[in-house]
């Protein structure tokens, strides 16, 4: 596990939690310096995708560390904690133990996807072999990099570096994330006392979702936005904008 902090050393405490098989770098890269700018980062790369030989083990464990380290250096509280896609259900998971305390549980348009044993293995063996597949060969690589280019209105930049995720990290660490990011599931009206929930709502995802953060959690603050899933942080500036716009209002709303 690694934990960075950085930014604004005076700022309210913020996690960012980066989603499936990305590290922080790569996930908020668009946004980290704006957010720094404002807030007290810890930036959170998981077991398997911090650099070291170590494979991912499960949702609950990464979960389990992440509060240890939150109990030993921040005394179990922090102010505010940013899930992107996968790093959502981290985010929920923190809220639900109550191991420690969130004020503001901000969700950045995910699926929060669960399913059964039998389920989540069949999705695993058919989906993680995509995922992993699609930077072999440089016809497919280009034909992935332009759909992705495409879809999230990504730069050259930005879509270089999302596909080396898939690269530099072990095919086990990202079937075990996606594997049991679906076997770990929210309870259904949660509710903490002096916790807020936001939710960044990307419309083009669908209503299914947004139903779906109205089960799980009671009384959520959603912020809808034409966009596609995480496009805000991977779509530039015309996507990132009025989502950090709304952050901030977020951290600044009473609990």
């Amino acid at each position: 596990m690694q934990f960075d902090e950085m930014g604004l050393k005076s700022g309210k405490t913020m996690l960012l939690l980066p989603g499936t098989a990305c590290d922080y770098q790569t996930n908020f890269d668009l946004v980290l310096d704006k957010l720094g700018a404002k807030y007290h980062l810890i930036c959170v790369n998981y077991d398997g995708f911090d650099g070291s030989d170590l494979i991912f083990p499960d949702i609950i464990t990464v979960t389990e560390k992440i509060e240890q380290f939150i109990q030993e250096h921040f005394a179990g509280r922090v102010d505010g904690a940013i899930g992107s896609s996968l790093g959502s259900t981290f985010v929920g998971q923190l809220i639900q133990r109550k191991k420690i305390h969130i004020d503001h549980g901000i969700f950045g348009s995910p699926d929060l996807d669960q399913s059964g044993k039998f389920s989540a293995w069949l999705q695993s063996k058919l989906v993680v072999p995509l995922l992993t597949s699609f930077t072999k060969g440089e016809k497919k690589k280009a034909k992935t990099r332009e759909k992705l280019k495409t879809f999230f209105e990504m730069s050259d930049e930005t879509v270089d570096k999302f596909m080396a995720c898939f690269e530099k990290f072990s095919p086990e660490s990202i079937k075990n994330e996606y594997y049991t990011d679906l076997l770990t599931w929210l309870d259904d009206d949660i509710y903490v006392e002096n916790t807020k929930f936001h939710f960044i709502y990307a419309n083009k995802m669908g209503k299914k979702y947004l139903n779906r953060y109205k089960k799980y959690f009671r009384n959520p603050e959603i912020r809808e936005f034409d966009m596609q899933h995480e496009q805000w942080v991977f779509g530039g500036e015309k996507y990132a904008l009025p989502v950090l716009k709304a952050i901030d209002e977020f951290m600044e709303s009473p609990v």
